[in-house]
């Protein structure tokens, strides 16, 4: 069986899961409410209207809400699996256990784009409908929005990882959900030490904290540095995705 064929397969299960209205829940709730709590303060004249919605929606969907929301993701789709011992069925196939756990992988990190393009969709039309309304004649920045929406997708690919590695090393949802909530609750205090560049749950709320200090200082040094973040990312990325992998089935295989 072909990687395309067993990706197919990984997506034809979760079809009929309840993934596709939970991606909506946490763009709709943060976009909308930050757009409409910083709209009130806006006149005519404002200035810089589309990057101060952008950092008031996308502060806390960073450091919590989309976190959360990827944490419920990973534990549907590994549930998939686990229900009704349907790992020990798919383990009797002549197919690897490695090549599910990547394809499994595979589906979260496009439900994470899902969301993101979400997100995009909610933050711009309730940032069109606050200008309008507040007579804002300050153009959509669409370039903005989406570079810093591809940055919000990359920095929580190493998350991702982890997450899928504590929810494959965990037979009990309620184990892998709870150790990545008490992993997720403390990003925005790591986020101010300098051990927040090994801390893959705070990195896409650090990089919208960095956006924020920019934003206000309005200086033309950038907080957010590439290197050494990118080696030390993707060095973490590979790790959590490794043992991701190796370990998945592995204990029904015993």
């Amino acid at each position: 069986m072909s990687f395309l064929e067993l990706l197919r397969i990984e997506f034809m299960k979760v079809k009929r899961s309840k993934i596709v209205p939970l991606i909506f829940v946490a763009p709709l709730l943060v976009a909308a409410s930050g757009v409409a709590n910083l709209s009130r303060y806006f006149t005519p004249e404002y200035t810089n209207a589309w990057p101060a919605m952008f950092i008031q929606s996308a502060l806390l969907y960073a450091y919590y809400l989309l976190p959360f929301s990827m944490i419920v993701v990973c534990v549907m789709i590994a549930g998939r699996e686990t229900g009704n011992n349907g790992i020990l069925k798919m383990l009797a196939l002549p197919v690897s256990r490695h090549a599910v756990s990547i394809a499994k992988f595979c589906v979260l990190v496009f439900y994470l784009f899902m969301e993101m393009v979400v997100f995009l969709a909610v933050f711009v039309i309730a940032g069109t409908v606050a200008t309008r309304t507040m007579a804002v004649t300050e153009t959509l920045p669409i370039l903005y929005l989406l570079k810093w929406c591809v940055g919000l997708f990359l920095t929580m690919l190493p998350c991702m990882g982890t997450m899928w590695a504590i929810t494959v090393l965990f037979d009990k949802p309620l184990f892998s959900v709870g150790l990545n909530l008490l992993l997720v609750i403390p990003g925005i205090l790591v986020s101010a030490t300098p051990i927040w560049i090994i801390y893959p749950y705070c990195y896409s709320g650090y990089l919208v904290s960095c956006s924020l200090h920019d934003f206000t200082v309005n200086s033309n040094i950038r907080t957010f540095s590439i290197f050494p973040f990118l080696p030390v990312a993707i060095l973490v990325f590979l790790i959590v995705l490794v043992i991701a992998v190796t370990q998945f089935g592995k204990k029904e295989m015993r």
